[in-house]
C-alpha cells in the first residue's frame, strides 16, 4: 500500500455520481449523490475531492467514468463532453477539462461501462481474458469492450445497447427507447421491464413469466456479441443484470440454440460460464474509475 500510489475517481452515472480516493483496488473514502443539474453534481464533486485531498493528502491522479454518449476522440470538437445524452440539461457538458484544470493532475476519461470493463480485467472476474465485454443492463443498456488491456474506442465508442435485435414473434411490445423503439435497449432495459409489466424490474421475482421472453432477447444480443467480437468472457451487470442472476444459465442455453452448432470449439467454454457476473458487483463503476486515473497516470 505505501507504494501505491493515491487515485481519485468520479462514476458518473444518469441517477447517481460517485467521488471516491483509492489505492489500487482498496476504497479509501467515498461519497454518492443523486445527479442533478450539471452544475450542481460537478460542484459537489469537485468540492468533495478538494476536501477528500486535504484529509488524505493529494493524489496522483484522476479518473472519470461518465454516463455517454462521449467524445473521447482527443482531434474532434466536443471531446471531453457529454454530447447528444436524452438526460434533461446534460448534453454538450464539459467534463474532462473542468476537472483537469481544477485539480491539475493526469485525468483519464471514458464511459462508464468502458471504465467497468476495465476494472473487471484489472481486479475482477475478467482477469486474463485477451477479449472481454461487460454488458451493463438497468436504466439503459451498454457495453465496454476491452481488447488487451485497453477499451474499444472509434469514431465514438461502441454503443451495444443501441443494436437492433430479432424479434420474437408475437412479441408487439412498442419498445422503451426513445431514438430506435425497439432496439436491445428498448426491449430488455430496466424501463422496458417495467413498460411491459408495470413493476420495477427489481421487485420480479425470479418465477415471474416475463423472464422466459427477456431470456430470448437478451439471447439475441449476447450471441450477435460472440460472434462479432470473439469475447472470451462476457460479464452482465447493472442494476438488473446483477439483480437477475438467476437467468445466466437459461441465458447460456439459449445462447447455444442461437448459434446452431456452429462454433463447436466455443461450446464447452460458453458452457462452463462464458456468460458470467461479475466479480466487483457495484464496485466495478466506481473501481473502473480508478483504472481510468492509473492508466492517465501511467500515461501511453
Amino acid at each position: 500500500m505505501t507504494n501505491t500510489p493515491l487515485l481519485a475517481g468520479i462514476e458518473l452515472g444518469g441517477t447517481k455520481a460517485m467521488a471516491l480516493l483509492a489505492c489500487g483496488d482498496t476504497i479509501i473514502d467515498s461519497l454518492r449523490l443523486p445527479t442533478t443539474s450539471p452544475g450542481s453534481t460537478l460542484a459537489a464533486l469537485e468540492s468533495w475531492l478538494a476536501a477528500a485531498a486535504d484529509r488524505h493528502g493529494a493524489f496522483a491522479a484522476l479518473g472519470i467514468a461518465s454516463f455517454g454518449p462521449l467524445g473521447l476522440h482527443p482531434g474532434r470538437p466536443g471531446h471531453g463532453c457529454i454530447t447528444t445524452t436524452p438526460k434533461p440539461g446534460w448534453s454538450h457538458t464539459d467534463v474532462l477539462h473542468r476537472f483537469a484544470a481544477r485539480f491539475g493532475v493526469p485525468t483519464g476519461f471514458d464511459t462508464d461501462v468502458n471504465a467497468a470493463a476495465l476494472a473487471e480485467g484489472r481486479w475482477g472476474a475478467a482477469r486474463n481474458a485477451s477479449v472481454h465485454i461487460y454488458l451493463t443492463i438497468g436504466t439503459g443498456v451498454g457495453a465496454g469492450i476491452v481488447v488487451d488491456g485497453r477499451p474499444v474506442h472509434g469514431l465514438l465508442h461502441p454503443e451495444i445497447g443501441h443494436i437492433r435485435i430479432r424479434r420474437r414473434p408475437g412479441d408487439d411490445f412498442p419498445g422503451a427507447c426513445p431514438f430506435h423503439h425497439d432496439c436491445a435497449e428498448g426491449l430488455i432495459s430496466g424501463p422496458a421491464l417495467a413498460l411491459r409489466t408495470g413493476t420495477n424490474a427489481t421487485r420480479l421475482p425470479a418465477g415471474d413469466p416475463v423472464w422466459p421472453g427477456y431470456v430470448a432477447d437478451l439471447a439475441e444480443l449476447l450471441t450477435t456479441l460472440m460472434l462479432t467480437v470473439s469475447p472470451d468472457c462476457i460479464l452482465i451487470g447493472g442494476g438488473v443484470g446483477l439483480g437477475q442472476q438467476h437467468l445466466l444459465p437459461a441465458l447460456r442455453v439459449a445462447v447455444e440454440a442461437r448459434l446452431g452448432n456452429y462454433l463447436p470449439d466455443a461450446l464447452p467454454l460458453l458452457r462452463a460460464e462464458l456468460i458470467r457476473a461479475p466479480l466487483l458487483g457495484e464496485n466495478a463503476g466506481p473501481l473502473g474509475a480508478i483504472a481510468l486515473a492509473a492508466d492517465a497516470l501511467a500515461g501511453p
